[in-house]
């Protein structure tokens, strides 16, 4: 009698104690727990999360269509600044938000109007950097892109510095290119498809106009431009005007390869993209990207396995981050 009924308080001892280590574990799944992001994460926690991010990031793209490639390019910033932890976000004076590169970035009503209604949906369960990645998909499909299944369960940052934020520039020759890209675990391939993003947005004249008039200090334009091409953008940009220029001319509203057809013609504005076609490697993509050499490249297909690639970059779990209130400030 007594052996039994230590046997069987070991056993329920033992059961108690997996449950418990069980409990533990889905609470720490539900802030990150040091796993991995994966496609639905969230599950029944917050069913409605895709849905509701769609419907906001839908109504400000249609009220303003520069919304599409702002916050598509915020999140390139974010992801390339310390991971994808949302921490362009955050407001402040030397936030990454006022860094150079990023004082033109837009879109951040869009994301905080986006956490204010998962707020009251879901308390403190998604986070401002799956909220920025979701919003991202959304642009490029509200655009005309391929949609893609976006991994989810990254943190949030607790970190934002403007001294931080080193972006690839302008003006980069491929091999700088490259380097930073391989930096963050992305390769050759990952790079010219994710440039293909500049499919849709706008330029400042500031960026571009040294290219058209002055190239290099020569007093003329880039030779590598097409001829044609130049007199449109000096035209638009000229040496005491102009505010921005489109990054896929005739195509800027719409996502899909026409910037990859530009770069093969010479009609980009961005130095750092007309010599992706200058390079052997980087040609080759484009022309797999354009159907004009086998093996043959689906754009919108690369585009999202780029996409899903670099929003793992870095990401926060477990004890690394937190799941902020407001997006624009640390908790």
């Amino acid at each position: 009698m007594g052996r039994g009924y230590n046997l069987l308080f070991i056993l329920v001892t033992f059961l108690v104690l997996v449950a418990a280590v069980a409990a533990q574990g889905n609470r720490g799944s539900s802030r990150g727990g040091g796993r991995r992001p994966h496609v639905g994460f969230y599950g029944n926690r917050c069913r409605n999360v895709e849905s509701i991010v769609r419907s906001v990031v839908q109504s400000h793209v249609r009220s303003n269509p520069a919304n599409a490639p702002g916050i598509l390019r915020m999140h390139f910033h974010d992801c390339f600044v310390n991971g994808c932890d949302g921490s362009v976000l955050i407001a402040g004076n030397t936030t990454e938000r006022t860094a150079g590169p990023n004082r033109s970035l837009r879109g951040f009503e869009v994301i905080e109007e986006a956490k204010t209604r998962l707020e009251a949906a879901c308390p403190r369960t998604v986070s401002c950097a799956d909220i920025l990645t979701l919003a991202a998909r959304d642009s490029v499909v509200l655009t005309g892109g391929q949609s893609w299944a976006v991994p989810l369960g990254r943190l949030d940052g607790r970190i934002s510095q403007a001294s931080d934020v080193a972006l690839p520039g302008p003006n980069d020759p491929v091999s700088k290119q490259k380097q930073d890209f391989a930096a963050k675990t992305l390769n050759t391939l990952d790079l010219v498809t994710l440039v293909g993003g500049h499919t849709i947005g706008t330029a400042g004249c500031g960026l571009v106009r040294g290219r058209f008039f002055n190239f290099n200090g020569t007093g003329q334009p880039d030779p590598t431009i097409d001829p044609s091409f130049v007199s449109l953008i000096q035209a638009r940009c000229p040496q005491n005007g102009g505010t921005r220029v489109e990054l896929d001319s005739g195509s800027v509203d719409r996502f899909d390869t026409s910037f990859l057809r530009n770069v093969r013609s010479g009609r980009v504005v961005l130095q750092s993209d007309q010599v992706l076609w200058r390079d052997p490697e980087t040609r080759a993509i484009i022309e797999r990207l354009l159907g004009l050499r086998r093996p043959f490249l689906r754009f919108g297909l690369e585009f999202g396995n780029s996409m899903v690639k670099m929003s793992l970059i870095g990401v926060k779990t477990g004890s690394d981050g937190e799941i902020r209130k407001v997006c624009s400030a640390i908790n």
